[in-house]
């Protein structure tokens, strides 16, 4: 395993390199990385690892949704508030809904297998989108209108929402019957019940931190990063939403006490070199190019259809709002990847027994393969063009 880990850090890090040279993103070097070292490549990974790939890529996610979390306030909250929450569902309802009825019409799906299908491919990736917005954070791409954080929030009650309707779906198929409503009236639930948990979790590491105020900063961070790790858990135990439950204790830890949020951020910002080539190997590594081979261009086609339809839901929850048509249009391509969700159920219909879960999960490999590096390649190159900084308003 020391061999595999020392490959993907050394693989990882130079080829990142050599993209971000060729004026690319960096993480389609550490996926291409990954596909090489994994079983779709010359299979150098150690199975051991591979074994444990998604327990890692779950704690490198939390270390970059805790970084996201400290950089939201209340302020901004208030300003993204109505706008973020119509972001939230109307482009993955639009994206799903068109992929399901092309899936029925076109792959001759039925309506639930359909269904599972439209909603594994339809969530946004964390993974891609939440690194990215950070960047731009840092670089004050749209500062004044907080068009970074409007994404960051919206983006993770998408996959709250799509996850949930893969979820009835795949309780309709195994049951043969689900209660709509009382599966819908799960959604609310879970978003509120991860913001609560996030919150309690918060409050308590406010206080402890405030009791024992001589913690050098090393050890406040391994704590912090331990409640994150045990607030994932239990969200995913409790059945609420478990990535907001990290994202609001770093937004609590902010609203309590700045500075020490200050310092917990440029301790991350450090963690995050080594954790950002784990995510993205290892999803790479997860990737099997020969069953995307099997989706074929038809697969790729109604992908791209999908896509379609959650920019033009992009554009209609935007209506109206604070943005101007630029930054709408921002939102869209902000919106295109897909990595995270794909890469962790996308097998789960095949392993279920549904008739056509084989295709389903070329279909979500497929989807990583196309829109993570378009995602990513848009968003670096879209938002100089897009958005404004304070330097371009003065």
């Amino acid at each position: 395993m020391l061999f595999s880990i020392s490959l993907i850090l050394i693989i990882g890090l130079i080829l990142g390199f050599i993209f971000e040279k060729l004026n690319l993103p960096p993480l389609i070097g550490m996926l291409l990385t990954g596909i090489l070292l994994g079983p779709s490549g010359f299979y150098l990974l150690d199975d051991s690892l591979l074994n444990i790939s998604q327990d890692i890529r779950e704690i490198a996610l939390i270390i970059i949704l805790l970084r996201a979390g400290l950089g939201i306030s209340k302020n901004t909250i208030k300003k993204i508030g109505n706008t973020a929450f119509k972001l939230s569902f109307i482009p993955v309802l639009f994206e799903g809904a068109t992929i399901t009825f092309l899936a029925i019409y076109i792959l001759d799906f039925n309506w639930i297998e359909a269904g599972m299908l439209a909603f594994i491919i339809a969530a946004v990736s964390p993974a891609v989108v939440v690194p990215s917005m950070l960047k731009l954070k840092e670089q004050d791409y749209g500062k004044e209108k907080e068009i970074p954080t409007l994404i960051l929030a919206s983006a993770s009650i998408d996959d709250v929402l799509a996850i949930t309707v893969f979820s009835i779906f795949l309780g309709i198929y195994r049951s043969g019957e689900a209660s709509l409503i009382a599966n819908l009236s799960q959604i609310p639930i879970k978003i509120i019940g991860g913001i609560l948990l996030g919150i309690i979790l918060g409050i308590i590491l406010v206080k402890l931190f405030d009791l024992y105020n001589t913690l050098k900063i090393p050890h406040k961070t391994i704590i912090l990063i331990g409640v994150s790790i045990l607030a994932n858990v239990l969200g995913n135990y409790l059945g609420v939403a478990s990535l907001l439950a990290v994202m609001t204790i770093g937004y609590i830890l902010l609203e309590k006490n700045e500075s020490l949020a200050d310092e917990f951020s440029k301790v991350l910002n450090n963690l995050w070199v080594p954790a950002e080539i784990f995510l993205f190997v290892l999803i790479g590594a997860a990737v099997q190019i020969e069953v995307a081979y099997n989706a074929g261009a038809i697969g790729a086609l109604i992908i791209f259809i999908g896509l379609s339809a959650r920019i033009i839901g992009v554009l209609l929850a935007t209506t109206n709002s604070y943005l101007n048509f630029k930054e709408r249009f921002f939102c869209g391509i902000s919106y295109l990847p897909k990595a995270t969700v794909q890469a962790a159920i996308g097998a789960v219909p095949l392993t279920e027994g549904v008739p056509q879960g084989e295709l389903i999960l070329a279909l979500a490999v497929l989807s990583i393969i196309l829109t993570a590096p378009l995602g990513a390649f848009g968003i670096e190159y879209s938002a100089p063009k897009l958005l404004v900084t304070d330097d371009t308003l003065s």
